[in-house]
């Protein structure tokens, strides 16, 4: 895809990183309107906006794919969280309730090491909670660069 910097959004940088950029707007009419027909001026326009549109569908594309990303992420540290506490929970509790056994009746101690294991889990399902609210579903550079491609096109219809 090629980079236009004419209009009001300029260039922007792919948001993937993958090195590309989106034009914002469609490129700047270089012609002259002299010697030109009304139909060749609404083609132009046409198809000028259906570039921008697959341009802006492309950016919000990107954009849900990385926020998508790191859903995925705090999902999957919540997920190993429990794996984590409760593989840990059936060996640590077994070996603590024997140990702790020495000291007091089995049922007790038991009961000790189950409320240790859930200050664990609560810890880590409090980490990945974090994680999943740094996820941003607005696809602000999106909404950003539409309001801009509205101004431009307002532009053109009052020109």
């Amino acid at each position: 895809m090629t980079t236009n910097s004419a209009g009001p959004g300029g260039a922007h940088t792919d948001p993937a990183g993958s090195g590309g950029s989106y034009a914002a707007t469609p490129p700047a009419n270089t012609h002259s309107s002299e010697g030109r027909s009304v139909g060749d001026i609404v083609g132009d326009i046409t198809r000028d906006l259906t570039t921008l549109m697959r341009q802006e569908i492309e950016l919000a594309k990107t954009e849900a794919k990385q926020e998508v990303a790191k859903a995925g992420k705090g999902a999957g540290m919540l997920a190993g969280a429990g794996v984590a506490a409760h593989v840990m929970l059936i060996a640590l509790t077994l070996f603590l309730t024997f140990l702790l056994d020495h000291w007091m009746d089995r049922a007790l101690a038991a009961l000790i090491v189950t409320v240790l294991w859930a200050i664990v889990a609560g810890v880590l399902a409090l980490t990945g909670k974090k994680q999943l609210q740094t996820v941003n579903p607005q696809l602000e550079t999106t909404q950003k660069t539409l309001k801009e491609d509205v101004q431009w096109a307002k532009s053109q219809k009052n020109s």
